[in-house]
């Protein structure tokens, strides 16, 4: 007798779950997460911009005093090509100065006061203003700061940073010192290509492919491009994390690194749950909590 038409489907079904299953692999080993490195991870924001003017050389040279084991970084394309460390687009916010980074030369950033509107009192004083804080370029912090692992997200532009990055990168030797980030699929997509070697984390829509898998218990099905995922503690109103979500997320050998976490409570809390890593503008306070 045959079966019937609905026997066959479950069959079927039961099948491609198997096959699904069994051909998911999880994320690839790179030598950026290396097994000397001390865990969780102090992962300062900007070098740590609740402490000092963020993406600066200040920030930079302070948070590695610190003792902290990774500088998180932002970066942007200029007029001429240089590539410029800032976490906004335009200069408004943190400078003496106006205008798109992409908008303008290396020398016209190079004037600008980078630690002119950092405030520790909501703007009752200014004390980097005129101190000789300045814009980096990338290449001045990979020069710096050569044996140090850094989190640079690529930020939105319209021209493509993505061989330039790339050749600087290796000119350097820091193939195994870099994470990638960036909330554009994209972008980080262009950069796998040419640069397959540098370990990345998730794009915007892989992180929320991943969040959602896991929380349908799918995420045994899951075959990560990515290393790690840098996520939030909630996102739309969804609870991103949980120590379900690291457990399903070491289970498919992804680093877990959350942002941004200023307060010891909570960072307490993550370390409990097995986090890799936290990012946070209060390096200071991340590193009394782990004792060191």
């Amino acid at each position: 007798m045959k079966l019937k038409t609905w026997h066959k489907a479950v069959i079927f079904l039961f099948a491609l779950i198997v096959f699904l299953r069994v051909t998911a692999k999880p994320a690839a080993e790179q030598a950026y997460y290396s097994s000397d490195m001390k865990y969780p991870l102090v992962i300062a924001h900007q070098g740590g911009d609740g402490l000092w003017p963020g993406d600066t050389m200040f920030a930079f040279q302070n948070a590695a005093d610190l003792g902290v084991d990774v500088l998180e970084m932002d970066v942007h394309i200029t007029k001429d090509g240089a590539l410029v460390l800032m976490h906004d687009e335009a200069v408004d916010r943190t400078t003496d100065g106006t205008g798109e980074i992409e908008s303008m030369t290396l020398a016209e950033i190079k004037q600008l006061d980078a630690g002119y509107d950092w405030t520790p009192d909501e703007g009752s004083t200014f004390p980097f203003r005129g101190q000789g804080v300045t814009v980096p370029t990338m290449e001045e912090v990979f020069q710096a700061f050569p044996d140090k692992h850094m989190t640079i997200e690529i930020k939105k532009t319209n021209a493509s940073m993505t061989k330039p990055f790339c050749e600087l990168i290796r000119k350097h030797d820091m193939q195994d010192k870099i994470l990638i980030a960036s909330f554009y699929d994209d972008k980080m997509k262009e950069f796998r290509a040419e640069c397959p070697e540098v370990a990345t984390s998730s794009a915007k829509n892989e992180t929320t492919a991943f969040v959602l898998s896991s929380k349908a218990f799918l995420a045994g099905f899951y075959s990560p491009k990515f290393l790690s995922l840098q996520v939030p503690e909630e996102s739309g109103g969804i609870t991103v994390m949980t120590e379900a979500f690291v457990k399903a997320s070491h289970s498919r050998g992804l680093a877990v690194e959350v942002w941004t976490i200023n307060d010891a409570d909570t960072m307490q809390k993550l370390i409990n749950w097995g986090v890799d890593g936290i990012i946070t503008d209060r390096p200071d306070i991340m590193m009394e909590v782990l004792g060191r």
